[in-house]
């Protein structure tokens, strides 16, 4: 039979999301990266210091034992095979155990998520990313000068979402835009007891939330719903999770308050929103991503 990774929480990454490349970046020239591949090359020896998304990742693949593989992280990187190499060694010496990944020297990654199925691609590339979300893919552009995780959790994976245009739809969201905070409040009491379409990160949470329920490795998994949300439009967002047989951890209605100061409370190993103001303030505590997703980002 043919491998497959259906039965697995596949998460497709860049190298700059995995590995602060930030230095190479730097000489990075797309219609010339001979200077690039050959600093690359050079520092083949060299690991790669860890990036923003290393502690989810190297967390994630925790979960995997020699007898179940519940979680595959795939490398989907612009980055030439060559500088593929590097890559490799670095996950190697970082201990992260990365089998598989595509390299197109500059051509547009987001085409392979498909094929992968992925349940969330990160990347430094914010084109890319908004080309994964128009194609239905879970995907956030990673800030690459995000504050990185805490080590205070070594045996859980703290995950944590904005709720309209994330893990819900913006349906809501475009009430407040076009009529304001009363209409929004109104229109969400009056659909309280009537769940939310489901947001581009949905998918993630499902995936998430099946790998704590099979897991027996030591690790766990919590979540947190942070959003802008007050009362009483809380209930709204609770009955969702309810409908959709999906509990988090922790919920944080704040009602506009900035998010990054609860976020680096809660230390999760990694934060989604669709605004860029919070991921803003978020990444100065914690690692962050932006959702491209919904009204807020036309």
């Amino acid at each position: 039979m043919p491998i497959t990774l259906d039965d697995q929480l596949v998460v497709a990454i860049s190298s700059r999301a995995l590995f602060d490349f930030e230095e190479e970046n730097r000489l990075f020239d797309a219609e010339n990266p001979q200077a690039y591949m050959q600093l690359q090359l050079e520092r083949l020896d060299i690991p790669a210091r860890p990036g923003v998304a290393f502690s989810l990742v190297r967390k994630l693949l925790a979960f995997n034992t020699a007898e179940r593989q519940r979680v595959e992280v795939v490398m989907l990187s612009r980055n030439d095979p060559v500088s593929g190499m590097r890559i490799f060694r670095s996950t190697q010496a970082a201990r992260i155990p990365l089998q598989r990944g595509v390299f197109t020297q500059g051509g547009a990654p987001f085409r392979y998520l498909r094929p992968l199925g992925a349940h969330l691609f990160l990347s430094a590339n914010e084109k890319d990313v908004s080309q994964a979300l128009r194609l239905g893919h879970p995907a956030a552009h990673v800030f690459t000068d995000s504050v990185r995780a805490s080590d205070s959790h070594p045996n859980e994976v703290r995950i944590a979402f904005d709720g309209d245009a994330v893990l819900f739809s913006d349906e809501a969201e475009q009430v407040f835009q076009r009529d304001g905070l009363a209409a929004f409040q109104r229109h969400e009491v009056d659909k309280a007891s009537l769940p939310l379409p489901e947001g581009p990160f949905k998918p993630l949470l499902a995936a998430l939330h099946r790998l704590q329920q099979a897991a027996s490795t030591g690790m766990r998994i919590r979540t947190a719903l942070v959003t802008a949300r007050s009362a009483p439009a809380h209930e709204r967002a609770i009955r969702t999770l309810m409908n959709w047989n999906i509990a988090v951890d922790e919920a944080m209605f704040l009602g506009g308050l900035e998010k990054g100061p609860f976020l680096r409370e809660f230390e999760p190993d990694f934060f989604f929103d669709d605004q860029t103001g919070h991921v803003a303030s978020a990444a100065r505590h914690v690692p962050a991503g932006h959702v491209s997703s919904g009204i807020a980002n036309p």
